[in-house]
């Protein structure tokens, strides 16, 4: 399954990260979202709406640098990865997201390809693009998980 959705600016990301939040599933397991797409086609934004909804209060810094930050918010422990700096997937290891693999966990993984092989199997992969007067988001899903997610973000059969 898969949805594509123009978003007309900033604000519609934000708002498509905080619908996707109260979308989530309700299973205690792990979600891993993978945010993929060129610089400043809205992968931090769309996650920053996403963390606020889930409560996150305070600054939400990208994890460029860091490459990694984390939160507890509603309910979900969530782990945001921004991949874009990393030179070898095994730096991963270093970070320690074998821990991150049980319960609520929710990642966010942006430019997932970076860390292949080292990365647990995606529910979801969203495709950014930016144009001149819009962006726009792929979902798709990658299994039974993503797919119920999209369909409940889908505005024809979903919130």
């Amino acid at each position: 399954m898969s949805l594509t959705l123009h978003l007309g600016d900033e604000a519609a990301t934000t708002a498509l990260g905080a619908a996707a939040a109260r979308c989530l599933p309700t299973a205690a397991q792990p979600f891993v979202v993978e945010l993929a797409g060129d610089l400043g086609a809205g992968k931090t934004t769309f996650a920053r709406g996403l963390l606020r909804e889930l409560g996150v209060s305070g600054q939400i810094r990208s994890p460029s640098y860091a490459l990694l930050e984390t939160y507890d918010a509603g309910g979900w422990q969530v782990l945001h990865l921004d991949l874009y700096r990393l030179l070898d997937p095994e730096e991963l290891e270093n970070l320690g997201v074998r821990d991150y693999h049980d319960g609520r966990c929710l990642w966010l993984v942006e430019w997932p390809g970076k860390g292949e092989g080292y990365l647990p199997r995606a529910d979801a992969r969203l495709e950014f693009a930016s144009g001149a007067t819009e962006h726009t988001v792929t979902l798709a899903a990658q299994g039974a998980a993503g797919a119920a997610w999209i369909a409940a973000l889908n505005p024809d059969t979903g919130s």
